[in-house]
């Protein structure tokens, strides 16, 4: 037996807290970082201004770590929370379902960005106190809801909406080719096509979507990219089974972490939107590889390693390949990648750059 359980969410201008989280209690534990709790703080104390609900506010930390999600949910335990709220990118979001899971409790998600999908999923991403990967951990089931505020998402970095898109397109061409061959059951097929919403809204709406950001317009190119990061790609995580998360792209991307300063240079979803091109030349896709590397160009998104200051050199990246080719993203593919494949798909990527 499967059960399948769906994140809720509102989205618009504002929180409606009262009225979906009321029925689950009166006191909240709210978990996020400094600048998101600074971004939506107010929002959130106003929405609960004269009602009999009560916040305590905290800052979770700097990383979603197994002993961070444990200590808060002692403490939501203690405190005698109710409910676990979590406010900003992903690790603040993931740190606040972790602790809800830790302490029993349901969870609601405010996502201060539109760069993950954190906020509608049920798993957290665990790292080690030296901020290196540790492991996934998975829920029986997501965020009671999410309430996506437009106008505090527009006035949020560029930079995240544009790294949320690479990763939500990583979504339609990672499950495609790991389903590939494939006779699906329902729920990992109705996953499969909602994956097409991944890609194809953000074709049509994604460079008009950054540009009112940058300007902090909230538009329905906006929103229909923020829907595509935060509620199109939460779906097909938690309708697919889980071989079928994730392919080749997030593969290459945990290797390229691996080099010292990676991960301080570039964002999660730029790196893996670099990887779906690899991933397309492993495939020898050639008319997707000139129609995704165009659309990354105009985005901004690196397109070759070049552009994240990364040499093409062997050497170098024999422990990137190692991790790739190995990882546990790898493990459900149409056919097996050798290293030496990879290594001729990314010379393959910089020399039609």
């Amino acid at each position: 037996m499967r059960n399948v359980f769906f994140c809720n969410y509102t989205v618009g201008r504002g929180y409606d807290v009262y009225a979906v989280c009321r029925p689950y209690g009166t006191k909240a534990l709210l978990l996020g970082g400094k600048k998101a709790l600074a971004a939506g703080g107010e929002t959130l104390r106003q929405s609960l201004q004269g009602t009999d609900m009560a916040l305590e506010e905290r800052v979770y930390g700097a990383e979603c770590t197994e002993a961070a999600v444990e200590r808060w949910g002692a403490y939501a335990r203690e405190m005698g929370a109710d409910m676990v709220f979590g406010m900003g990118g992903g690790k603040a979001l993931d740190t606040a379902k972790g602790t809800a899971a830790a302490a029993g409790l349901p969870v609601f998600t405010f996502p201060t960005t539109a760069a993950t999908c954190a906020g509608t999923t049920a798993l957290s991403v665990l790292y080690r106190e030296d901020g290196s990967f540790d492991r996934f951990a998975f829920f029986d089931r997501p965020a009671r809801h999410c309430f996506i505020d437009l106008e505090i998402l527009a006035k949020a970095p560029a930079k995240y909406l544009r790294a949320g898109m690479g990763d939500t397109l990583a979504k339609f061409f990672e499950c495609h080719f790991s389903t590939r061959g494939d006779r699906l059951a329902h729920s990992s097929a109705l996953g499969r096509e909602i994956s097409n919403l991944c890609y194809a809204p953000l074709l049509e709406h994604g460079v008009e979507a950054l540009q009112d950001c940058r300007a902090h317009r909230v538009t329905e190119a906006l929103e229909e990219a923020v829907l595509a990061n935060v509620v199109s790609t939460g779906l097909v995580s938690l309708l697919v089974e889980e071989a079928y998360n994730g392919a080749a792209a997030h593969s290459l991307y945990y290797g390229l972490a691996l080099l010292p300063g990676f991960e301080e240079n570039c964002l999660h979803g730029d790196a893996v939107a670099y990887g779906v091109l690899v991933q397309l030349a492993i495939d020898q896709d050639w008319d997707r590889v000139r129609e995704l590397r165009a659309f990354l160009r105009a985005l901004g998104i690196p397109a070759t390693l070049g552009e994240m200051e990364v040499p093409l050199d062997r050497e170098l990246l024999a422990p990137v390949l190692r991790a790739m080719v190995s990882g546990p993203d790898m493990a459900h593919i149409p056919y097996p990648v050798t290293e030496d494949m990879a290594f001729r798909a990314m010379e393959a990527v910089e020399t039609l750059a």
